[in-house]
Order: C-alpha cells, then sequence, then structure tokens
C-alpha cells in the first residue's frame, strides 16, 4: 500500500505532500469517501461517488469529474494490487489566503489512499455520549465532511468508558447514529434505523438496505433500543451486533446481522 494518488497522479506514499494552505487541513473544508474493495472491486461505488457529488454541491465546491475520479480510484486499486482492503477518498476545497472565505477559483486538492484489510471489529459495547448530541437541523448532517470533531469527542468518550463506541441523540433526544455507523434496531422481524431528519448520515450501506426492503425508516429512542430484539451497527466496512448499552445487556440477533452483512457486501 506504498502509492496513493495526489494532485492528478500516483505518487509514492513517503513523497506525498499537502500544502500548508490546503483548506482541508487549516480548516476541515472538505469531504471523505471510505470504501470498501473485495475481489478488486470498489463497493457500491456509484453510490459513494453520489454521495460525493451532492456533498460538493452543499458545500458550493467547484463539481468534481466523477469519471475522471473513478479512474484514479481504478488507478490506485490497481497499482497496489488492492484485491481486499478499503480506500479513503479526500476531497478539499483546495489552497487559499488566511481566514474563512474561500478562493473565487478553487483548485480542489483530491487524495486517494489505499489500506490492507483490517481484523473484522467483535460485538460492540456501547454508551450514550453525554457531551455530543447530533445537530440535526445542519446541512453537514447529511454529508461526509472532514469536520468530524464531535465524532472523535464522542468516540473519546466512550474509551475513557470502557465501550466500544458512543450513540449520538439529536437535540430532542432520539436515536441519529453511532460515531461510524448507522444503528439498526430489531423488534418483532422489524428492522428500523432512524432518518436523516433526526440527524443520521445518508450512509452507503444504510440506502443498500433500504433499497432491498431489509430496513424501514423510523424514529427511535432509547427504549427502543432497550427493548429491541437486536441492534446492529453497519457501515461501508463493517457489520456488528452490539451486545450493551451503558452497562445494559442487549439481546442479539447473530443470524439477522449475518443476513444483512451478506446483503452489504453483495
Amino acid at each position: 500500500m506504498n502509492v496513493l494518488w495526489l494532485d492528478g497522479r500516483l505518487v509514492p506514499r513517503h513523497q506525498a505532500r499537502i500544502d500548508p494552505a490546503d483548506r482541508g487541513l487549516t480548516l476541515g473544508d472538505g469531504l471523505f469517501e471510505t470504501m470498501r474493495v473485495s475481489g478488486g472491486h470498489i463497493a457500491h461505488l456509484p453510490r459513494h461517488l453520489d454521495r460525493l457529488r451532492r456533498g460538493a454541491e452543499m458545500l458550493m465546491f467547484p463539481a468534481p469529474d466523477l469519471d475522471a475520479i473513478e479512474d484514479a480510484l481504478g488507478q490506485v486499486v490497481r497499482r497496489n494490487a488492492l484485491d481486499e482492503g478499503a480506500l479513503r477518498l479526500t476531497l478539499t476545497r483546495g489552497c487559499g489566503p488566511r481566514g474563512l472565505l474561500p478562493p473565487p477559483r478553487p483548485q480542489p486538492t483530491l487524495l486517494i489512499v489505499p489500506f490492507p484489510s483490517a481484523p473484522a471489529p467483535g460485538p460492540a459495547h456501547l454508551i450514550i455520549s453525554s457531551r455530543i448530541r447530533r445537530d440535526a437541523d445542519s446541512p453537514l448532517s447529511r454529508i461526509k465532511s472532514l469536520n468530524y470533531l464531535p465524532n472523535i469527542l464522542a468516540r473519546l468518550e466512550a474509551e475513557q468508558r470502557g465501550a466500544d463506541d458512543a450513540l449520538l441523540l439529536n437535540g430532542a433526544g432520539r436515536v441519529a447514529e453511532s460515531t461510524v455507523s448507522t444503528v439498526l434496531v430489531v423488534n418483532g422481524g422489524v428492522v428500523r434505523t432512524p432518518p436523516v431528519t433526526d440527524g443520521a448520515l445518508p450512509g452507503i450501506a444504510r440506502a443498500v438496505l433500504l433499497a432491498a426492503g431489509m430496513v424501514q425508516e423510523a424514529p427511535l429512542t432509547l427504549d427502543d433500543l432497550l427493548r429491541a430484539d437486536g441492534v446492529i451497527l453497519v457501515n461501508s466496512l463493517s457489520v456488528r451486533p452490539a451486545v450493551s448499552l451503558d452497562g445494559t445487556v442487549l439481546a442479539c440477533q447473530l443470524e439477522l446481522t449475518e443476513a444483512i452483512r451478506a446483503c452489504v457486501r453483495a
């Protein structure tokens, strides 16, 4: 995994340099996508590219050349002989002067970094973050922005309390998501997930499950989770059951977890 993509070309990792004036570095002014690679194929690539396009539009970036980005992704996979693993794509607004206002004609920076497969995470012990609430009214809740400090603080809180991840509630006290995953709740054979209007990120795995009819959108409360037949966390790289919430044991649906994993990986 020694070759990445930066500024329109393949670059050895040790030679890659980000300009100190890049707004992604100085202001978090950018987007990212994390994509699973299986059998040398990028899973659900059209969905990732479409979300990237929508995020760029929301942030008022120049329209990204999705064909060129797809070609760059393929080059990184082939050059690194990446059969199983992941790609992290970062798109920033590019360099700019000091201050918040971007230059009138920004030149975005595109960075694509490959990673080998990581071990599958085990069942998750969760907490409810006491420090962070998901802002469901912010347009940033609907895109994969580089501004991930709320999630980082919630994940640090989970670690400090001996848990694997933290659930984020919105301002109304309803469940939005975990720091890195879509939340699925199983009850009576029905699988539900919070709606985007409650602060849930429009995740790629989430979209796949909704399109397959395996999941329904519905507002979820903490009581829904505690009384559920199962709670499952899902993102582009992993699917795993949650086994406790703030120390309370949660029921598990291992067979359904495997069925969801198979759907996401299809």
